[in-house]
């Protein structure tokens, strides 16, 4: 092989594969940086949610202090209900933009594959 072909050859590979695997790679990379931080906000608010109802409920002292707590619980049901569709919704979006990013990087690569093959 010549050094031309070589260097053909390298340049093809290069941009047939190596550099839309690290176009992917760093894609995907990405969203899990985002939905790990996603899901570990999530479980920090969670946590804190059920440790803010046992501190209330260890307050409990007399029966005022009990119907206090119970009175409570339907904000906080409502809370956690606000807080888990919130997350349920970014997730969607962050697994939609993932597609849709996916999706263009499949089709530039399939362009270059069908350039490089005329």
């Amino acid at each position: 092989m010549t050094k031309a072909t070589t260097k053909k050859a390298t340049d093809t590979f290069e941009g047939l594969l190596a550099e839309p695997a690290r176009a992917y790679g760093s894609l995907t990379l990405e969203y899990y940086e985002k939905l790990m931080a996603a899901q570990l906000e999530a479980t920090r608010r969670y946590a804190d949610f059920g440790l803010a109802q046992a501190r209330a409920w260890i307050d409990v002292r007399d029966a005022e202090g009990l119907k206090k707590v119970m009175e409570d619980q339907q904000k906080v049901a409502q809370d956690l209900g606000d807080h888990l569709k919130a997350d349920a919704e970014k997730l969607s979006e962050l697994s939609q933009d993932y597609l849709q990013k996916s999706q263009k990087l499949v089709e530039e690569s399939m362009k270059s594959v069908t350039e490089a093959a005329k």
